[in-house]
């Protein structure tokens, strides 16, 4: 099966990703640390003549540890990019408890002006309905106590015009974003991931069609625990959770295309994971796979089905995949830093796996980037163009205009899909809709591989 690159996208939209938030500047850390060694000197000087007795020797340590620890945490999160800007910490701090808590709402409501994800999000929660086509995000609770899982809030993020009388009958197709585990939440996609800033770039720039993107809660109340979306026996069944309860709530409550073609679903580290092995195993609901800092085996994971070794073959796709039938072809995209070997090692073998298997599969490698959410972050619009090549032009047949002069559009391979005989069609050279296509060349069966500067 001829395989392609995936996305080309502008520049625009993808420095966008790349861009470090307030809270993840390299400044911050290095101010620290020299206020720790200017800390040092003052603190443990000697001195002359009679001067004001100073702090103890542990009260003088306590205030250098703490300043060297909060140059830590924030060079950590300069190399990860969990917490972007103040909104986000206000978000973390409110998945906490006691006072942090009440500090992190206050938090949220100084930065709410400044930020579009909790504005939308306040402006929902209270009632108001946006008609005039910004993108707005949903936050819904869907338990399934039946299968061990509590409220888990979701967030749904709705396209421009959704709300607008003369869209009442339009349908969207649905991208499925799962978080990281553990410690992962709902709203990482919205934070770490800014996938509401990533949507409305690619929106304005005519790159994707109008989408609804779902980042639910697979945590079980639990987030602590590296849960990997698995059917735990004795505890939460969250594989069949997503699939029979997340996604038959989102097509009732919401206006979505409810067939497996216009469903992609998604995700990052344990949810790339989640997303590939939920993926594979129910073909029938989900037509394409968007995966990014993959991995293909539970690992250090497979604790959580201890006592039950039978379970964990049928959840290792890299044992599974080279041998499971596909009744329904697939498209995949398996995006990860360059900079991050046992990330690209996974992602060559998972894509070589399914394009000897005949799958539409594409590779892209961030340079510079590691196992990070900034990684992810910079994924992101290329994950979302692949799921728009996937999905077909939008209802009706009309793509949005063409993304102007010099303004280069999404360029990847149409994917296969299941012609009237239950076969695939072959990609060729087309032009469609508003996107550029071309065809794919065959490599000897390995994916091909798209590159970002």
């Amino acid at each position: 099966m001829p395989v392609g690159p995936g996305p080309s996208l502008p520049s625009d939209v993808t420095q966008q990703t790349l861009d470090r938030g307030l809270l993840e500047t390299p400044a911050i850390w290095q101010l620290l640390l020299l206020a720790s060694a200017i800390s040092v000197y003052v603190l443990f000087r000697p001195r002359r003549g009679r001067v004001a007795p100073r702090p103890s020797v542990a009260s003088r340590l306590v205030i250098i540890a703490t300043l060297l620890g909060m140059a830590g945490v924030f060079w950590l999160n300069d190399y990860v990019g969990y917490v972007r800007t103040p909104h986000d910490l206000a978000i973390l701090m409110q998945r906490g408890t006691g006072w942090t808590v009440g500090a992190g709402r206050g938090l949220a409501d100084i930065t709410a002006p400044d930020d579009d994800y909790i504005k939308h999000a306040r402006n929902q929660l209270a009632g108001a309905h946006d008609t005039g086509g910004a993108l707005r995000v949903v936050r819904v609770s869907l338990p399934d106590p039946g299968r061990g899982v509590p409220a888990g809030p979701a967030n749904v993020l709705l396209p421009p015009g959704y709300d607008d009388p003369a869209n009442a009958h339009r349908r969207y197709p649905v991208v499925y974003l799962i978080h990281g585990f553990p410690a992962g939440s709902s709203d990482d996609w919205f934070t770490a991931g800014d996938a509401l800033h990533t949507m409305r770039d690619l929106l304005a720039d005519r790159l994707v069609q109008p989408m609804i993107v779902v980042a639910p809660d697979m945590t079980a109340g639990q987030p602590a625990t590296d849960w990997e979306c698995l059917n735990v026996p004795g505890g939460p069944q969250l594989e069949d959770y997503l699939v029979d309860a997340v996604v038959p709530a989102v097509d009732q409550r919401f206006r979505t295309m409810g067939d497996r073609r216009h469903r992609a679903l998604g995700g990052m580290s344990g949810g790339g994971y989640c997303a590939l092995n939920i993926g594979l195993k129910h073909l029938a609901r989900f037509g394409s796979l968007l995966i990014t800092l993959p991995y293909d085996s539970l690992g250090d994971s497979a604790g959580i089905l201890a006592g039950h070794p039978e379970l964990i073959p049928p959840n290792t796709p890299q044992t599974y995949l080279p041998t499971m039938p596909f009744r329904y072809p697939v498209s995949v995209m398996i995006a990860t830093g360059r900079s991050a070997p046992t990330d690209v090692t996974t992602t060559y073998r998972v894509a070589n796996v399914l394009a000897a298997r005949g799958q539409y599969v594409a590779v892209h490698l961030e340079p510079g980037l590691t196992h990070t959410w900034r990684a992810a972050r910079a994924a992101l619009p290329y994950l979302l163009a692949f799921a728009d090549q996937a999905f077909g032009p939008p209802p009706g047949g009309h793509a949005a205009p063409p993304a102007g002069p010099g303004k280069p559009t999404a360029v990847a391979l149409p994917p296969h899909a299941p012609s009237a005989a239950g076969g695939t069609r072959p990609p060729g050279a087309r032009q469609h809709d508003g996107h550029r296509y071309h065809a794919g060349v065959r490599s000897g069966g390995r994916a091909a591989i798209a590159h970002n500067g």
